[in-house]
């Protein structure tokens, strides 16, 4: 029997696939492009008038540890948006830290006392500002004054408020205030028996320089001179 033969198909002209083809790509969904939304930051506005500040509900607090610089307690607190929640936290009466300069030549690239000790919680030696923890009860103003002519053996004619600030407050409740001594006048200094230090006077700009080189670690340090150089329009090369 013989076979039977395929018919084949007619092929369509090239003028009528193409308007084929052009029809499926229009008949096709286009898809969306995702748009990109940048966050927008919000402008600061006139001040806030000054209001209470809101703080945790204390339930409980245990010391569990207590030294001769500090204790450590275990608190239970609900915190001001509701939330109850237990943090271990340092307390210290707080420290002063002095930037002592003698500006007499050049006020805007006076000379700064810095001292160089060993601190065995970073095991190394640090450049760091003059600086002591207050003594229970004690004025800022007065321990500042106490431990720069303790560790230097210099007194001020001048002093000023700089800063005040909290190292690490996730879990450190130590205040640290910043002051600014000026009109230098010598003396003998008398530090404690445990302290070994070494002070010397370097210009702004030299310290400002050994801070750009990461040879200052000290936060105490960055933050005093920082903000000063800042503030003063400090040199920063000489």
């Amino acid at each position: 029997m013989p076979g039977k033969k395929k018919t084949a198909k007619a092929a369509a002209p090239k003028k009528d696939r193409k308007k084929v083809a052009a029809k499926s790509k229009s008949a096709a969904p286009k898809r969306a492009k995702a748009k990109i939304v940048k966050p927008k930051a919000k402008k600061l506005g006139k001040p806030a008038q000054p209001q209470a500040q809101e703080t945790a509900k204390l339930i409980s607090s245990e010391v569990v540890y207590q030294g001769s610089l500090f204790r450590v307690v275990h608190d239970k607190i609900v915190e001001p948006n509701g939330k109850p929640a237990e943090r271990d936290i340092i307390r210290h009466n707080g420290s002063v830290v002095i930037l002592a300069m003698d500006s007499s030549k050049n006020k805007k690239n006076p000379w700064i006392v810095v001292e160089r000790q060993y601190r065995h919680a970073a095991n190394q030696y640090l450049w760091e500002l003059p600086a002591g923890k207050l003594d229970p009860g004690e004025d800022a103003l007065t321990g500042a004054q106490r431990e720069l002519a303790e560790e230097t053996g210099y007194s001020a004619k001048k002093w000023k408020p700089l800063v005040e600030y909290y190292a690490s407050p996730g879990f450190l409740g130590e205040s640290m205030k910043v002051f600014i001594a000026e009109g230098l006048v010598a003396g003998d200094a008398h530090p404690e028996d445990d302290e070994d230090i070494d002070f010397r006077l370097v210009k702004l700009s030299e310290v400002l320089k050994m801070i750009e080189k990461g040879e200052i670690k000290d936060g105490k340090t960055l933050t005093g001179v920082l903000l000063y150089a800042r503030l003063t329009g400090g040199k920063q090369r000489k």
